[in-house]
């Protein structure tokens, strides 16, 4: 079992034993409030203190109130430099009220570079959204940001099946800026994938989509590890990560996906630093 589906199997249990409902009136403005937070940190990280907040190591950003639920833009932004001697290995993305409430974990090494991450995400409630940053030594640190939002998960496709799967599994990056050896490069990974969450009614049919979503994605770069991610279908329609690698030579930028039916999708971009 992956580290997120057992993440999410321990917040489940937890969640139920508790009887705590996902379809509580969160506090805004104090975000240890959150029952169903409680619920998932005890599950996720027993008996480990949290900082927070902690603006010199990561912060986060979405809007305070969305204009489509089921396209939440977040930004998780980490300021702390990756050397081997310290670095961030782990980002939690959190989404309290959500029904899968652990949308994604994702891995750093000092090749990433920076450990922030850019992607779009389903809110189905009214909701804080966590980042917790996990350092090498096991140090936690949380950023929280309060998002006004609905029915995100529940949301209809933005097209029809038949096209969506006519598409499947094509991938693109992007490099923005000019390539510079040792210097952090910002790169894009696009997807096409429905990533069904399986709370969406089609409206002919009356029935629910079957769950169908992108579990998996690993970046390298010259052979070495970049960024992984084990993620569920909190993230949006078509995934989008934003990220950086730490470019030294000629090498490949290599993406590989695989999703919940274990279909595996690859891409790869030749990246040339001055």
């Amino acid at each position: 079992m992956n580290t997120l589906r057992s993440l999410l199997l321990a917040a489940a249990l937890a969640l139920g034993a508790s009887g705590a409902s996902l379809a509580q009136q969160p506090n805004a403005d104090d975000p240890e409030a959150s029952t169903s937070w409680q619920q998932v940190r005890n599950a996720m990280f027993p008996g480990r203190s949290i900082t927070s907040p902690a603006e010199a190591i990561i912060s986060i950003e979405a809007p305070e109130r969305a204009q489509d639920a089921a396209i939440v833009p977040v930004s998780i932004r980490t300021h702390v430099e990756q050397r081997a001697e310290r670095y961030i290995e782990k980002v939690y993305l959190v989404i309290d009220n959500n029904p899968s409430p652990v949308g994604a974990v994702f891995h750093f090494t000092p090749a990433s570079g920076r450990a922030d991450i850019e992607t779009r995400v389903r809110v189905d409630a009214y909701t804080h959204v966590r980042a917790i940053a996990q350092m090498n030594d096991g140090e936690l640190f949380m950023a929280t940001r309060f998002v006004k939002a609905s029915g995100g998960c529940s949301a209809p496709p933005g097209k029809d099946m038949t096209a969506a799967m006519a598409s499947l599994g094509k991938m693109r990056f992007r490099v923005d800026g000019d390539i510079e050896a040792g210097k952090p490069a910002l790169a894009q990974l696009m997807i096409s994938h429905p990533n069904n969450s399986g709370l969406a009614m089609d409206q002919l049919t009356r029935l629910y989509t079957p769950a169908y979503f992108v579990r998996r994605v690993q970046v390298s770069y010259a052979g070495e590890p970049v960024l992984s991610a084990d993620v569920d279908f909190s993230i949006s329609e078509n995934p989008n990560f934003r990220f950086y690698f730490l470019p030294r030579g000629e090498g490949e930028l290599k993406a590989e996906v695989i999703d919940t039916n274990d279909l595996k999708f690859e891409t790869v971009l030749s990246v040339a630093p001055k």
